[in-house]
């Protein structure tokens, strides 16, 4: 018969430290959440209660801060799919020499487009307006602005900062509310 042999080795100095460090790990997690009385206490979770079946939202936002933030991605979407478009005209080996200035001059327009647009904006929140998006494509002006209705003065003020950022005929300015 083997008598087995009882050497100490590190994996087993290891496995012992592990579990000491273990157990002293539950006495202090069970010292910290117990009373003078030793009696077990635990912080109050507000929870509200929901039935089975129900949906419960988990991103519940307001429609207007989302029509705006909505609006502002999707012009910034098409402005880079146009940017993309442009880039590819001037990095393409087959784009003649007039095709390349002539994407890099509509690169530069829309630049300046946004450029004017980010700068009505805040002019426009600055006048005391809550939110609004401003669209410029050169010859037009469309201009959402968050407000309970515009009186005439408002637009007017509105129209007199978009005019005095860009040139655009007063028949192509157009100013909508949305509440």
């Amino acid at each position: 018969m083997k008598i087995p042999n009882f050497i100490v080795g590190k994996k087993q100095i290891i496995l012992a430290s592990l579990t000491l460090f273990l157990g002293l790990a539950i006495y202090v997690n069970y010292a910290m959440n117990t009373d003078d009385n030793g009696i077990k206490t635990t912080k109050v979770v507000n929870t509200k209660s929901s039935n089975y079946g129900v949906a419960d939202f988990v991103n519940e936002t307001n429609d207007e801060d989302d029509y705006f933030a909505q609006a502002r991605l999707d012009r910034m979407t098409s402005r880079d799919e146009a940017a993309q478009t442009l880039e590819m005209i001037m990095s393409g080996g087959d784009s003649t020499d007039e095709e390349k200035e002539i994407a890099s001059e509509k690169a530069v327009s829309i630049s300046q487009l946004i450029e004017s647009e980010s700068k009505i904006e805040n002019l426009i929140k600055a006048a005391g307006y809550e939110d609004c998006v401003v669209y410029l494509d050169g010859t037009s002006a469309n201009i959402v602005v968050k407000s309970d209705g515009l009186k005439t003065a408002q637009a007017a003020q509105i129209k007199d900062i978009l005019l005095g950022e860009v040139d655009v005929a007063n028949e192509n300015i157009k100013i909508f509310d949305v509440k």
